[in-house]
């Protein structure tokens, strides 16, 4: 049977207990690509006006 503090000690030195967390990072690349998608919808009709 493990011990609670093995368990503690396997969960701190996991990676994803760094930094602001995967669904954190999921939301910020996620808005990121969905301005340049919108950026990019708005701006391709005004190519067209000669």
């Amino acid at each position: 049977m493990l011990h609670s503090s093995m368990l503690l000690a396997a969960v701190q030195q996991t990676p994803g207990a760094d930094g602001p967390g995967w669904i954190l990072r999921t939301v910020i690349i996620v808005g990121v690509l969905g301005a340049v998608f919108l950026a990019w919808l708005l701006l391709r009709g005004y190519g067209n006006q000669d």
